[in-house]
């Protein structure tokens, strides 16, 4: 009785986690579409959208925190999905990049180094976490420095997902249109 009873029990553990497998494939992919920068590049190329890069290092604290609450945000990841190509860049990784005829590499300075795309992407002013904004042609809209909370990122991703940044100040976006656009997320 014992056997079978402790059989029982592990049949129901491994259809547990069998079922909890299987229903994983079925649920939508939760939080924001990261890519490569590559990634991104090779999709603009197809069909064009505006990009979103996290410019980010593994030791910033204010990094994870944008992570865990801007970036897990329901409205933020909503909208980034929709609107962007989302890239996640290590700015000190070591893996050359190339995009197009473009080739950066990482430079060794001092204890830990930069990668020159990531210097490239915040103007030679490297601060972490930045979010930089490319156009639908990978041209430079704004790197934006710093962390943001999930309501002000996601005034910052729709001012510049609906064209704002080409038609009013950013202040009056914020105060006005926004609140029109958005009111209550």
């Amino acid at each position: 009785m014992k056997r079978s009873a402790a059989s029982f029990f592990l049949f129901l553990a491994i259809l547990t986690v069998a079922s909890g497998f299987r229903s994983d494939k079925n649920r939508p992919a939760e939080g924001i579409q990261w890519l490569t920068i590559e990634e991104a590049y090779a999709k603009i190329q197809q069909e064009p959208r505006k990009v979103l890069i996290d410019v980010y290092t593994d030791w910033c604290g204010w990094c994870k925190v944008m992570d865990r609450e801007t970036f897990k945000n329901k409205a933020v990841v909503e909208y980034v999905n929709h609107k962007y190509y989302a890239v996640k860049l290590d700015a000190e990784q070591k893996k050359a990049i190339t995009l197009g005829d473009k080739k950066f590499e990482f430079l060794s300075e001092g204890g830990r180094g930069v990668h020159q795309l990531a210097l490239a992407l915040t103007n030679n002013q490297p601060s972490y976490p930045t979010t930089v904004f490319l156009d639908d042609k990978f041209n430079m809209i704004q790197p934006l420095p710093g962390y943001m909370k999930p309501k002000e990122f996601h005034q910052v991703i729709t001012f510049i997902g609906e064209d704002y940044h080409k038609k009013e100040a950013f202040d009056t976006y914020k105060s006005k249109t926004y609140n029109e656009l958005f009111a209550g997320k």
